[in-house]
């Protein structure tokens, strides 16, 4: 049985409290949905005329493809009419989707500049002008987004807490997406986004493609039969410049990639004394690090802020506790590459990393984005 799905009646239901329901127009009955496996944070529905209703938190948008007539009642929607061209990313994580679909040349603007990525394409594409930085997301270069003729504006929740550049967007007719892939409970949920961007630049099934044979490996692993008390324990962390070490909380998405893999991660939020589902980072001193990590069977460094390491002493001289760490002493220290976090579409290949960790021991050569320290 049909659903059918009133933009009019959706706003009333999320905003409005006694007032009357309008019947919902014929032109965006509700046909089927996209099939999401991990991602929880946006939805598409596909309508009948052809047109889509993508809803992300309490946003919803609808994308109209090129030559379907915009429908007359878009109340509460925002619009965004494809082609969708000359995309400004301000949300670098989104950057690599675009890539990874080949769709790269539809953007046109980033508020990261080129010493700030990792990744070789990106890099190129802005040194050669075909990306241009167009100033922090904060404050970008209105001038250009309009001169350019910006189609699309992604920005990550980092822009709430600047909401008059939203507004200023706004102002110019640039439709504005929030994206929320860090906020997804699941690794591979980031990933998934691949497939909201491909329907945004007409090119759904290259997505869906490439997100099927990325996740191929991660979905044969067979870790579930590990019991917890038999699996390797880990710590994932950097020293600052402060000496603090930075560590991800127990519930954020890097955590649940060393539990898919097989691992175990080392710090609780006991430990802690936070929340079981805290997100992102946090510093503690070297001395409660080396309390609760002292006898990790694995360290994981990450190389994304300081640049890589090679060699356990290049390790030890950013503090000189590390050396009597049981992994140190074994020679289970790895590092990451500087590409993990901006290349989003490595997920499940970082998961696959993790999981040789943990359950063998891997060359340097069979991994992506690991390298053991020396």
């Amino acid at each position: 049985m049909k659903r059918f799905v009133s933009v009019l009646t959706v706003t009333v239901l999320l905003f409005c409290t006694g007032c009357s329901k309008k019947a919902a127009p014929a032109e965006l009955d509700i046909a089927g949905s996209m099939e999401l496996k991990y991602a929880e944070q946006f939805s598409v529905d596909y309508c009948e005329n052809g047109c889509s209703v993508v809803t992300i938190g309490d946003d919803k948008f609808l994308v109209v493809p090129e030559g379907t007539a915009v429908p007359d009642d878009t109340s509460g929607m925002t619009v965004i009419q494809q082609p969708v061209e000359n995309i400004y990313v301000a949300a670098s994580s989104a950057m690599d989707l675009f890539d990874g679909i080949e769709k790269l040349d539809e953007v046109k603007m980033t508020s990261t500049a080129e010493n700030g990525w990792s990744l070789p394409h990106i890099q190129d594409a802005i040194d050669s002008g075909k990306i241009k930085y167009i100033g922090k997301y904060s404050s970008p270069d209105y001038e250009s987004l309009v001169a350019d003729k910006c189609g699309l504006a992604i920005e990550s929740t980092m822009i709430y807490h600047t909401p008059e550049v939203k507004e200023q967007l706004e102002s110019f007719d640039i439709p504005v997406l929030v994206e929320r892939s860090s906020y997804e409970t699941h690794p591979l949920g980031r990933m998934e986004w691949i497939k909201l961007y491909g329907l945004l630049t007409g090119d759904y099934s290259s997505a869906e493609q490439l997100f099927t044979e990325k996740t191929k490996a991660f979905e044969e692993l067979s870790v579930s039969d590990i019991p917890e008390a038999e699996r390797k324990t880990a710590a994932f962390f950097y020293i600052t410049s402060g000496g603090y070490v930075s560590i991800r909380k127990p519930g954020d998405y890097v955590s649940k990639m060393i539990d898919l893999a097989g691992g175990r991660y080392i710090f609780t939020a006991d430990d802690l004394n936070i929340d079981d589902n805290a997100l992102s980072t946090m510093n503690i001193q070297t001395e409660t690090f080396y309390d609760i990590a002292h006898d990790a069977d694995i360290l994981i460094y990450n190389s994304t802020i300081d640049g890589e390491l090679e060699t356990a002493d290049q390790l030890i001289e950013k503090s000189s506790i590390l050396a009597d760490f049981k992994a140190v002493r074994n020679g289970n220290v790895w590092c990451t590459g500087q590409n993990m976090f901006q290349q989003t579409t490595g997920a499940a290949d970082m998961i696959c990393d993790l999981n040789k960790v943990f359950t063998g021991t891997p060359t340097n050569t069979e991994l992506t984005y690991l390298h053991r320290l020396e």
